[in-house]
């Protein structure tokens, strides 16, 4: 498709303080990146292109389709497992157990509480996204979800910069950056004009899901938080436009397998690239809607592994707590409980029993608030992303 690239305006550089190494101090102009306007254009797909993007929408729509009640608990499963990787990108990653922790109520690194954010961002946008079209109040939102366990990055959070960002270079000025976004005062136009776009129901879906992204990661519009609600803008596209009602699609952990590629790809982008872009979230698609495909099967296995190994009488608390744990893979004892039906020591028997027998494990050391999580759930996570990781470097 012909795809108009960003242009370069020299801006004069006019910071309240002057910091930094002397190049810093005397900067007196910058080269910021334009992107165009988006809202109206069409994306015609030809040859490699649309042969790809036709695979993934066949790949995503079999993922989403393809596994009957097992849907439910895969949904949560991938929504997390995007989320978090999602996070890894921007170099937050706390680990599945701590994360479950956070997951669970439990005290919490400020690392497994930002990832938990990330999947209440993506959440809201999803959710938002499913009942109506995408506004920047959705984005404002998800936002301030995304930024609430940080006190300082929560003051600024939920609304578009004012200031110039830019990404790598110096920590005072933009001097030697690999990108800077336009300035702040093109932000509010260049974003009304993207979500114009994003919620256009007449282009390849996929397409306008990729374009978006690069888009909304091009305009840079928060001063923090831009890749993750970014790469949850692809997810809330695919389901404004049905591809998806319940599964999120892992893309994220095909990025994170090849960061370089992903970031390359954005950059190309910038230049006119389109085609570029779209087949690699075409392709990545495929990838992770296979791997998920394969994670489901292996979860939907699960519960009869953990009546093998676990041997539990029927209708007792251990197997009430087996068959909710692909629903519930985390829990307190409060949940445990409730599940059971049953008082608190007859419960924590059968956590015991159920620990002991290599089904749960326990992930926090405190014995007043103790967290446990499905040991077979946790090792999926890992499998899925391991698996992912493998895929991308095979076939992208």
């Amino acid at each position: 498709m012909i795809w108009p690239e960003h242009r370069i305006e020299t801006r004069d550089w006019n910071p309240r303080h002057r910091q930094g190494s002397r190049a810093d101090r005397t900067l007196e102009t910058v080269d910021v990146s334009i992107p165009p306007m988006i809202g109206s254009l069409g994306c015609d797909l030809v040859g490699g292109v649309a042969r790809a993007h036709e695979e993934a929408v066949i790949a995503v729509a079999r993922l989403e389709a393809g596994f009957g009640e097992h849907l439910a608990p895969l949904s949560d499963f991938l929504l997390r497992s995007e989320s978090v990787a999602s996070s890894k990108i921007e170099h937050i990653d706390a680990g599945w157990r701590a994360f479950g922790k956070a997951l669970a109520g439990g005290k919490a690194s400020e690392e497994a509480k930002s990832q938990l954010a990330a999947v209440k961002a993506l959440i809201a946008m999803v959710d938002a996204a499913g009942d109506g079209p995408i506004t920047g109040d959705t984005l404002l939102g998800a936002h301030r979800l995304l930024m609430a366990p940080d006190y300082y990055t929560a003051r600024d959070s939920g609304q578009f910069r004012e200031v110039q960002n830019w990404i790598g270079g110096s920590d005072y000025t933009p001097i030697d950056a690999l990108f800077v976004p336009p300035p702040p005062e093109l932000v509010d136009e260049l974003m009304a004009d993207l979500l114009v776009f994003a919620n256009r129901t007449d282009l390849p879906i996929l397409a306008q899901a990729a374009i978006a992204h690069a888009q909304f990661e091009s305009i840079h519009p928060f001063t923090d938080g831009n890749g993750r609600i970014g790469r949850a803008l692809i997810s809330a596209i695919l389901r404004r436009r049905g591809l998806t009602h319940r599964v999120t699609v892992p893309l994220a952990s095909v990025m994170l397998a090849d960061t370089r590629r992903y970031f390359d790809h954005l950059t190309r982008y910038r230049s006119g690239d389109a085609d570029g872009f779209v087949e690699y979230i075409a392709r990545a698609a495929i990838v992770s809607s296979e791997a998920a495909q394969d994670s489901a099967r292996a979860l939907a296995e699960l519960p009869g592994h953990w009546r093998d190994i676990a041997r539990p009488r029927s209708n007792s608390a251990d197997e009430k707590i087996i068959d909710a744990l692909l629903g519930t893979p985390v829990f307190g004892a409060d949940t445990a409980q409730r599940i059971t039906g049953t008082t608190d020591a007859s419960a924590y028997r059968a956590l015991g029993r159920l620990t002991a027998a290599g089904v749960l494990e326990v992930l926090s050391e405190s014995k007043r608030n103790q967290i446990w999580a499905a040991t077979g759930v946790l090792a999926e996570l890992e499998a899925l992303s391991t698996t992912i990781g493998r895929r991308t470097s095979e076939h992208l």
